[in-house]
């Protein structure tokens, strides 16, 4: 994905989590889930943001229908990673470590949660870690 999750504003951010969510749509469709009383003027903000993400890289579009249908052409969780990274270089000088312990601190974590990120350690710490 290189930089573009990087430079992704909250606003692109909103139209590909609805992407996420709902799957491939119209620029009707995500503009109803993100506007649900929207108007005119919100379509077309859709479609601009639209324009961008597939600029960067970030969605795919078919033009095979008449209405076009848009398809995030990211993941959720690269995206995350390399936000994460950015922030971490930005505040951290690249250390995501003290980000871990400020979030881990600060959010009661479930059974689940718990238990994922004992594994994640595990792994990392024999070298089997999926991330780089």
């Amino acid at each position: 994905m290189s930089h573009a999750a990087a430079t992704i504003t909250d606003a692109e951010l909103a139209v590909l989590d609805a992407l996420w969510t709902q799957g491939p749509a119209t620029i009707r469709q995500i503009a109803d889930v993100i506007y649900p009383r929207g108007t005119a003027a919100h379509y077309a903000t859709v479609q601009k943001l639209l324009e961008r993400l597939e600029a960067k890289r970030c969605v795919s579009r078919d033009r095979s229908g008449f209405a076009h249908v848009f398809a995030a052409a990211v993941d959720r969780d690269d995206v995350i990673a390399e936000r994460l990274k950015a922030v971490a270089d930005q505040l951290c000088e690249g250390s995501l470590t003290p980000l871990l312990l400020q979030l881990a601190s600060a959010t009661r974590l479930t059974p689940e949660e718990s238990a994922a990120l004992k594994k994640l350690i595990d792994e990392s710490d024999n070298g089997t870690s999926k991330r780089k």
